[in-house]
């Protein structure tokens, strides 16, 4: 999956906040963390007014059409780390991906301090159509 943002989420296409389904308020917030920087399932699913619902945020994401190129990969758990075993082709790929873009990944973590996605009250504002 790439990380160029899909026609959905261009501001000419802006979708009606009523219209969304859960999934699709997931798949704009990930389509928003920038190249370098990760972000945690629960944010996203706070972001996406779904509190407390980290793990469906896992599920939207497998579900996403792979034409939404998705920037997947930047999102880890809570704890900083990549949740695929790390014996996996799925941890390996994410692991691969998240240090092309300068992320540094020591023994499957990341720091957030440094490298959490922290979007500002104006990129909330102006940019979430819901």
């Amino acid at each position: 999956m790439g990380s160029t943002q899909p026609n959905f989420y261009h501001p000419e296409h802006q979708p009606v906040a009523n219209s969304l389904s859960a999934s699709e308020k997931i798949w704009f917030i990930v389509a928003m963390i920038p190249s370098g920087q990760v972000s945690a399932y629960g944010k996203i699913a706070d972001l996406a007014g779904l509190p407390g619902r980290a793990r469906y945020v896992s599920k939207a994401l497998k579900m996403a059409p792979d034409s939404l190129q998705l920037p997947w990969h930047r999102v880890i758990n809570s704890q900083g780390k990549i949740s695929f075993k790390p014996d996996t082709t799925q941890f390996r790929d994410q692991l691969e991906r998240l240090r092309v873009e300068g992320i540094e990944v020591h023994k499957g973590k990341i720091q957030m301090a440094k490298f959490e996605w922290r979007p500002d009250m104006a990129t909330l504002v102006l940019q979430l159509p819901f």
